[in-house]
């Protein structure tokens, strides 16, 4: 099916970024190139890279930007690389990177991908199908404690206990190899009159895809290195889909603002940890009302910003 990825926030996020004609940008996570399009749009003599590890999306944005070619380097990896990547290429730093997280439509729909509990397929939901471990191989593989975990952290599911044993219960005759046997499996999980508030479903897939895809770990220990990338006056810009995304970008940008480590009774920092940046939204940019009309998938979305600064002598 055609590459669809509805690119959330579009105009607050390239408002944010400030950008440049010569300066220099990374899309960490390219999709269907809609940000990276209006991103190349505004660039005269500057250059933007775009990075993804799905085959798909780096297929369709190569032929959405084909008209940028001249300005667009596409590289199919994880955005942790980035540095790396960047140093390869001799770039030391840029003048704004976007992270746009979560699922794409695209994968949620393509039924073969195992990503979305509504469809009957394989259990897969891998960004990257290169790897090796698939949700099939976590729900038939992890011990009860490790889903149970999973499914609670990940998940904030108030069932998971219980998901968790019947995971084990049921695979124990057979593994479970599609969505829709999961389904089955988590429905008798969970109480019929707590069944009522949305698919049942929704936490455990949830939990299995960020576990999947390492998707927590990768963004905590990226954000550090993307801020070093940054010249001042360069700005981050990262839009989170559920709470567990949003309280990691809120940390690290308020940690990155203010790095001091002394206790507050010390008279004078002694840490020598000086302050990278100021974080630009002190609350989230949250999506206006036409664009969740338009697309219900933007409906969680939240929008960070942190701006490099000078460093203090």
């Amino acid at each position: 099916m055609e590459f669809r990825h509805y690119s959330v926030m579009l105009e607050e996020t390239i408002e944010e970024l400030h950008i440049r004609p010569d300066g220099v940008y990374v899309d960490g996570t390219l999709g269907g190139g809609g940000h990276s399009l209006e991103i190349c749009r505004r660039l005269t003599d500057g250059r933007l890279y775009g990075i993804d590890q799905d085959a798909a999306a780096i297929s369709a944005a190569k032929e959405r930007l084909a008209p940028w070619q001249d300005r667009v380097t596409i590289l199919r990896d994880n955005y942790c690389n980035m540095r790396s990547l960047l140093e390869r290429l001799g770039v030391e730093a840029v003048d704004g990177i976007l992270l746009d997280l979560g699922v794409s439509s695209y994968q949620l729909d393509t039924r073969e991908r195992g990503f979305s509990y509504r469809y009957d397929a394989p259990l897969d939901m891998r960004m990257d199908q290169r790897q090796t471990l698939t949700a099939a191989g976590i729900v038939n593989e992890y011990t009860q404690t490790q889903l149970f975990h999973m499914i609670r952290d990940y998940g904030e599911e108030p069932f998971a206990q219980n998901i968790a044993k019947h995971i084990v219960q049921a695979r124990a005759e057979k593994p479970i190899e599609t969505t829709f046997e999961l389904n089955e499996v988590i429905k008798a999980a969970i109480p019929a009159k707590m069944r009522q508030n949305g698919h049942p479903s929704k936490q455990t897939f949830q939990a299995i895809r960020i576990e999947c895809n390492r998707e927590l770990e990768v963004l905590r220990d990226s954000l550090g290195d993307m801020i070093d990338l940054l010249k001042p006056g360069g700005r981050l810009c990262v839009i989170t889909f559920h709470s567990l995304e949003d309280r990691i970008v809120k940390t690290a940008f308020r940690n990155a603002e203010h790095p001091c480590t002394c206790p507050p009774e010390f008279p004078v920092c002694v840490c020598g940890r000086k302050p990278l940046g100021v974080v630009i939204t002190k609350k989230p940019i949250l999506p206006k009302e036409e664009e969740i009309l338009e697309n219900n998938r933007s409906k969680s979305a939240k929008l960070r910003v942190f701006e490099k600064r000078e460093q203090e002598k």
